[in-house]
């Protein structure tokens, strides 16, 4: 099933036609971030580790979207000095940071925080001395907010932090191989506060927003090249490999690929600023989505059980609401279906 048309409610706050910059653009988050932009009317300046590694993304978005408004450059070191002053050249409207260490089993907090905040620092440091930069959008995650936790009641705010899971990474008492993805958790939190902390000292000209996206399950662009991620766990389920990491994932939240894509786009389109955005479209388990794949794929003998793994029970209806508000100002209506995700995941992998 094809997205709605976007269609603004309002004149963009960025003009269209204007160049957005996009870091990481070859993961999944960031690609359908670079999709949405261009559907939307916005040309696009993606950056890439390695430009032989992600030479499918030019013909790919060429195919969908026409050719000449996708530029591909390759920065290998984040943190260079000098590297997002080049980078922001040419009348650069807006940044979405969305590349950073993605290292569920790291164990030094530390060195991972600072690491990411000389790029993030640099990034936003750069956009200060460019005038034509008039937003920013940093990528966090829900982790940054909270533990998930099954049947764990809890409601969740722009005003939560996960400080649980910076206690438990800082704890010397605790093993390393007791602390789970705590430290990652924790990483992800202290990057997100200090660039709000940031924020909150210089008083940026630009619009500054979060996007804290849960799991996000949907199309993958090309999966022979383009590291899948979440959407690849779908096939993992599918294939009944990987139990190992599936059955420790705890149901939580999820959002379309697609969806979350756009949350971005409406951030530039509306021009809010001071805004931490919650992609959570609804509940989410594995044993839900294997249900999915059971009745989507009757053909398909032999799907693995799965345990009951409990429920979600984080309030955050108020949260997604007004995600879906931004949604709404893009022409979209309604959130995508798990069902739906679920399938357009496995579509990439299985010829339809």
């Amino acid at each position: 099933m094809a997205h709605p048309p976007i269609k603004f409610a309002a004149p963009p706050a960025i003009p269209l036609g204007s160049l957005i910059l996009v870091t990481g653009a070859n993961g999944l988050i960031a690609s359908h971030v670079v999709d949405q932009l261009l559907a939307g009317g916005y040309r696009v300046r993606g950056t890439v580790r390695s430009l032989e590694r992600s030479a499918w993304l030019k013909p790919c978005f060429a195919a969908r979207h026409g050719a000449g408004r996708l530029e591909i450059v390759e920065v290998p070191d984040l943190a260079a000095p000098g590297v997002w002053d080049m980078q922001l050249s040419g009348g650069v409207a807006g940044i979405i940071s969305v590349a950073g260490l993605v290292d569920l089993m790291l164990s030094d907090v530390e060195a991972a925080v600072a690491d990411d905040l000389a790029a993030v620092h640099g990034m936003l440091r750069a956009a200060q001395a460019q005038p034509s930069v008039k937003t920013f959008v940093l990528t966090s995650t829900v982790w940054a907010a909270w533990t998930p936790e099954a049947d764990v009641a809890r409601t969740v705010t722009e005003a939560s932090w996960n400080d649980a899971a910076i206690a438990l990474a800082a704890d010397a008492s605790v093993p390393r191989d007791g602390k789970g993805i705590a430290p990652f958790m924790a990483f992800r939190t202290r990057v997100e506060q200090a660039c709000w902390g940031w924020v909150g000292r210089e008083k940026p000209r630009f619009a500054f927003n979060t996007v804290l996206p849960d799991m996000v399950l949907g199309t993958v662009f090309n999966a022979r090249a383009q590291t899948a991620s979440t959407s690849g766990m779908v096939k993992w389920l599918y294939d009944g490999a990987r139990l190992d990491v599936l059955n420790h994932i705890p149901p939580q939240w999820f959002i379309n690929a697609a969806d979350n894509g756009r949350l971005y786009l409406a951030l530039l389109a509306t021009g809010v600023s001071g805004q931490r955005v919650f992609g959570c479209a609804g509940r989410f388990s594995w044993p839900a989505v294997l249900e999915v794949l059971k009745a989507q794929y009757p053909e398909q003998k032999g799907f693995v059980d799965l345990a009951d793994a409990g429920q979600d029970r984080t309030e955050l209806q108020a949260q997604s609401d007004k995600a879906l508000a931004l949604l709404r100002a893009t022409g979209q209506d309604s959130w995508t279906s798990m069902e739906q995700s679920v399938r357009s995941a496995m579509e990439s992998y299985l010829p339809v």
